[in-house]
C-alpha cells in the first residue's frame, strides 16, 4: 500500500532528486491542508512505483518552506530530478493534481 512520505530537512534533498516527486506543503492548523489530506494519501497509492508522494509539514520544517518561498499553504510543488517544474497554491481536485503529475512522468 503506497504512503506519502514525510520530509525532513534531512531527507529533503535525496528524496526529490530522481524522478517525479509531488511535494505537499502543509501545516496542521491549515483547514485547506486538512481537506487535501486523503486526497494526496490516494495519489500515494496511485502513483506507487511512478512518482512520490511527499509532505512537509511547514511549522516542523520552516526552513524548506523558507528556501521554497512558501508564503501561504497549501502550497503543492512537483520537482523532477531535484528541479521545481510544477506549483499549485491552494485547495485543488484530485483530477487537477493527477494531470500536473502525468506532465512530467
Amino acid at each position: 500500500m503506497g504512503k506519502y512520505v514525510e520530509l525532513t530537512a534531512a531527507t529533503f534533498e535525496d528524496t526529490v532528486k530522481e524522478g517525479v516527486t509531488l511535494v505537499d506543503f502543509w501545516a496542521p492548523w491549515c483547514g485547506p491542508c486538512r481537506m487535501i489530506a486523503p486526497v494526496i494519501e490516494e495519489l500515494a497509492e496511485d502513483y506507487e512505483g511512478k512518482a512520490t508522494i511527499a509532505k512537509v509539514n511547514t511549522d516542523e520544517e520552516q526552513d524548506i518552506a523558507v528556501k521554497f518561498g512558501i508564503r501561504s499553504i497549501p502550497t503543492v510543488m512537483i520537482f523532477k530530478n531535484g528541479e521545481v517544474v510544477d506549483q499549485m497554491i491552494g485547495a485543488a481536485s484530485k483530477q487537477a493534481f493527477e494531470e500536473k503529475i502525468n506532465a512530467h512522468l
